[in-house]
């Protein structure tokens, strides 16, 4: 399953060369994240802060090939790749407004590791445990993937 979340590159989201700045591409991911839980009916904000957890990074690989640049219009492509007790993986690929994912490279790709932590502690839980719906829906989703962001 992909859930495609759009952009438009907004101005103070650029560099000094006009495109995205490295960084704001977790911010487009994170935006994609909450979408992709919406999306399979799993609230972030309802069934995992509300209910005393938080769902923190904890590796990330991103390969970038081509910029967006201010005023564009683009899409995050949201899918899981791996469906441990203890961590996701989630793959988030940028592609431009109209593109064929299928047919067309993503501009920037990455993998994206998370796992659940107790709020007040910051101590880390099983999902599979603690949000066992989640976690069996997300075995279900997972995509065949090698693992690794395709490189150019």
């Amino acid at each position: 399953m992909h859930v495609h979340t759009p952009i438009t590159v907004r101005y103070g989201e650029t560099d000094m060369m006009g495109v995205v700045y490295h960084a704001n591409y977790l911010l487009y991911f994170e935006d994609a994240r909450i979408d992709f839980l919406n999306a399979v009916g799993f609230s972030y904000n309802e069934r995992i802060e509300q209910q005393g957890y938080m769902s923190p990074i904890r590796d990330v690989e991103i390969h970038y090939r081509a910029p967006l640049r201010y005023g564009e219009r683009g899409f995050v492509r949201t899918s899981v790749v791996k469906n441990l007790p203890t961590k996701t993986v989630y793959r988030q690929q940028v592609f431009r407004e109209g593109d064929d994912p299928s047919t067309t490279e993503p501009l920037v790709d990455g993998l994206l590791t998370l796992c659940v932590v107790e709020r007040d502690t910051f101590k880390p839980v099983s999902i599979k445990r603690t949000f066992p719906a989640l976690y069996e829906l997300y075995g279900e989703l997972v995509e065949e993937d090698s693992g690794t962001p395709r490189r150019s």
